[in-house]
């Protein structure tokens, strides 16, 4: 007779940095969600599912809508270095856009930013600077 073995180890083919991401409309709005979680390995979960998703240029629409940038602006000053470092990388890949330079201009985000220029992480601080690099080719009638 089989007897049923349940392992606390995780399958081969997950990886545990990365979060579960609902489908669809739900996706960035659960991701807002667990940006504002009191566990640490949640937010970065979180983050890290954000930076791959924020690439596309209809996600990054629906994150400005749904208000990531209020909450990614607190977390610019959270204690952990990797919270701080996927935070600036993820408004780096917004600046990148036309409408992610406009949101973070109307959202506050870059005064900021101006926090980070002395951060002790370095990618923190090159990251930083890219941003304010993108900030500064925004053409002066899209202000």
């Amino acid at each position: 007779m089989a007897h049923a073995r349940i392992s606390d180890k995780l399958p081969p083919d997950i990886d545990p940095t990365k979060a579960p991401v609902a489908f669809g409309k739900r996706a960035l709005p659960k991701l807002n969600e667990e940006l504002q979680s009191p566990e640490l390995l949640t937010q970065q979960r979180a983050l890290m599912a954000l930076c791959d998703l924020i690439h596309d240029p209809e996600n990054l629409y629906q994150a400005i809508d749904v208000g990531f940038l209020d909450n990614l602006k607190t977390l610019l000053l959270h204690d952990d270095r990797t919270v701080r470092q996927k935070t600036t990388e993820i408004l780096y890949i917004m600046a990148m856009h036309n409408v992610g330079r406009q949101g973070l201009i109307q959202n506050g985000v870059i005064s900021a930013l101006t926090e980070l220029l002395d951060d002790p992480v370095d990618i923190c601080r090159k990251n930083t600077h890219q941003i304010f690099e993108m900030m500064a080719k925004l053409p002066e009638d899209h202000i």
